[in-house]
């Protein structure tokens, strides 16, 4: 068998020039492209982790403002139970302060309610005795109120013992003024110059004597020189008086207050 070398030496050159051909047109820019499809992936993959990673950042960043918002709303939660609790105590506290101030006022109240009605029997019961004791001395004694005043005023000045005795001597010793003598009631001639003879003969002495009437004293007599001072008067009899009206008083108002915590005023 002969070999063309023509032939083969012309397809050896077919082949490398299709190898040439292949290599130029054809490998080169597939390896260009796949080399460009390679470096655009890893772009991408590049861009992909920088995006998980901003990603992952921006959830971070959400969870810690979602603990952030968590914590102030516990603050928040916190600081409004406090404030509730501040204000229901201050409230609280205006009320006892409201209901202290009513029961302060309603003790004030039942106190001068007392005080009222005490002084309304004290005068109640001064006019009566008044009245009593004129009727009684008029009809049993022919005496008038007026000169059994004066006689118990001279009989209690002769009876003065020595300390008490002695301080008013000394007094009306020194005395640059006449002595004061006030009665309730306009005391008549006669009994002024009784008392008037009952102050020399206790003191041995001319007293100066200035009379005078003075509506304030409950019934009574009373002598006032340099400071000291002797008297008499009906209202020592009203003390114990008023005291057992004021205890009886307390006594029948104890069983209403037990009974009613708040009783009603009209």
């Amino acid at each position: 068998m002969l070999i063309d070398w023509f032939t083969v030496g012309a397809q050896a050159l077919n082949f490398l020039v299709l190898v040439w051909l292949m290599k130029r047109f054809l490998y080169h820019p597939i390896l260009r492209a796949i080399d460009a499809r390679e470096q655009r992936i890893a772009t991408e993959l590049v861009d992909a982790a920088a995006k998980k990673a901003e990603a992952r950042k921006e959830s971070d960043e959400f969870a810690h403002k979602n603990a952030e918002f968590d914590r102030q709303r516990a603050d928040l939660f916190l600081k409004a139970a406090d404030e509730v609790k501040a204000e229901r105590q201050r409230l609280f506290e205006e009320v006892r302060q409201a209901a202290d101030a009513a029961e302060t006022k309603r003790r004030e109240t039942l106190q001068n309610d007392a005080r009222s009605l005490n002084d309304a029997i004290r005068v109640c019961a001064q006019q009566e005795v008044f009245a009593i004791a004129r009727k009684v001395l008029g009809d049993l004694a022919t005496t008038s109120l007026e000169e059994r005043m004066g006689e118990v005023f001279t009989r209690r000045l002769r009876e003065l013992d020595g300390a008490a005795k002695a301080s008013l001597a000394a007094a009306i010793t020194n005395a640059p003024a006449p002595a004061l003598l006030r009665s309730t009631f306009e005391l008549p001639a006669a009994q002024r110059a009784v008392i008037q003879h009952a102050l020399n003969e206790t003191f041995s002495a001319e007293v100066r004597v200035r009379f005078e009437t003075s509506p304030d004293l409950v019934s009574g007599i009373e002598l006032t020189i340099s400071g000291q001072k002797m008297a008499w008067s009906i209202a020592e009899y009203f003390v114990s008086l008023e005291k057992g009206i004021g205890e009886l008083l307390n006594h029948e108002a104890q069983p209403s207050h037990a009974n009613s915590s708040v009783p009603a005023l009209s």
